[in-house]
Order: C-alpha cells, then sequence, then structure tokens
C-alpha cells in the first residue's frame, strides 16, 4: 500500500493534488499543532473539503496534544483511518475505542526514539500501527533505517496471528529506502517528496508498490 503525504503537495492545489495520485491506497494528511510537534500545518476543515474532492481513503496522522478531545471527530467528518501518537496519550487504548465508535480505523504512532515493547499488549485494540523514520513535523527529512526493527518485531506478531493490524512507516520513503522496509515487514508507506516532487505522481506511486512487492516477503 502506498500512502502519499499532502504535506509534500501544493496547498493551494489540494484537489488536483488528490486527483494526480488516483491509483494510491490512502491519501496521508500531516496534522501538527504546534505544540506537539515544532510545526503548523492543517486541521478538521480542510480534511472535511478533502474529503468532499476525492475518493481515495484519507490516513490522518494526528501530531497534535490531546488526541483523546481531537482524534474522534476526525473519524466522524468521514477519515478513513485516524492515527495518534503513544507519547501524547495517557491512554491510547480509550482514545483507540473512541475513534472506532465514531466510524474509523484506528491508529497508533511511535516516534524513532520510542521503544515498542510497552505497546504491544495494546496493539490488539489498534487498525494501524505508524511507526515514524523520521522525527516528526517537517517533511524531507532522511529516513532512519534503524526503527525498521520495531517493525519486525510487530510484524512477526502479525505472522504469527497474535496481532491483525496494518504496519505503516512515515518519514524519508522513496525508491532507494522503500525495498528495506518492505523487506522488515511493512504493509504500507507513506511518501510525500518521492510522489509529488516527480513530473507525474500516479506513476510514482506505481513504481514504488512495484518496488515494495518485489522486496518484500509477506506483500508477494
Amino acid at each position: 500500500m502506498i500512502a502519499p503525504s499532502i504535506l509534500s503537495a501544493d496547498f493551494a492545489r489540494l484537489a488536483a493534488e488528490a486527483e494526480a495520485v488516483s491509483g494510491a491506497d490512502w491519501l496521508h494528511v500531516d496534522v501538527m499543532d504546534a505544540h506537539f510537534v515544532p510545526n503548523l500545518t492543517l486541521g478538521l476543515p480542510i480534511v472535511e473539503s478533502l474529503l468532499k474532492a476525492t475518493s481515495i481513503p484519507l490516513d490522518c496522522h494526528l501530531m497534535i496534544e490531546d488526541p483523546a478531545r481531537w482524534a474522534p471527530p476526525y473519524a466522524e467528518a468521514g477519515a478513513y483511518n485516524v492515527t495518534f501518537h503513544a507519547e501524547a496519550s495517557d491512554d491510547p487504548s480509550a482514545v483507540a475505542r473512541d475513534i472506532r465508535a465514531a466510524g474509523g480505523k484506528a491508529g497508533l504512532s511511535v516516534k524513532p526514539g520510542t521503544p515498542i515493547e510497552p505497546y504491544l499488549e495494546i496493539l490488539r485494540d489498534f487498525d494501524t500501527l505508524l511507526v515514524m523514520s523520521v522525527e516528526p513535523g517537517f517533511g524531507g527529512q532522511s529516513f532512519m533505517p534503524e526503527v525498521l526493527s520495531k517493525a519486525a518485531a510487530v510484524r512477526k506478531l502479525v505472522d504469527s496471528g497474535d496481532l491483525r493490524l496494518v504496519i505503516e512507516i512515515d518519514g524519508g520513503i522513496n525508491s532507494d529506502t522503500i525495498e528495506q522496509a518492505a523487506e522488515a515487514g511493512i504493509d504500507c508507506f507513506v511518501a510525500g517528496s518521492a510522489v509529488y516532487n516527480t513530473d507525474d505522481p500516479a506513476a510514482a506511486v506505481r513504481g514504488l508498490r512495484a518496488r515494495a512487492a518485489r522486496a518484500s516477503h509477506h506483500l508477494s
């Protein structure tokens, strides 16, 4: 699965930029509040507008404080997947229940320096695990391969039947890095500049998907 990140798109032409990646599996929307991360992007009104402009399922990544308050409305609006950060919540499972009750899939994200072990027990409450391979807050950063051990550990649990969830990765994914991420067991790849900084974003999506499929043992 490829999820182009509109953080790298032209914000003045978001409807057209969504159309440009037709064929993508999800459309990744980075919501930042300038508190949890040192950047401010967009919020619920933009997501509501995007929902009217595209049929691609929206994958909303909330890099925000107080997800218990702010995450469920994204699901209520129609976002397919709503992901929030483990580091921002005292009770991630409760937030996940509220997102699901509002009609969305629930995702948990961890920063590069956050170990996955403390959260393994609660992953059964989630539909997606988003492993950050850059520090959240800004696009265009370099891929951090050391986080792939977290994905590989969760992949074993999924393959054994102990968990059922999508393993997603976000940060520095391009034609040079997607294969090693796929080998580690990733299901869904967020790609920003590798898609939108090309002459043909839809073709870039197809190319990344093909590279991931060739490298993956579980996707082939």
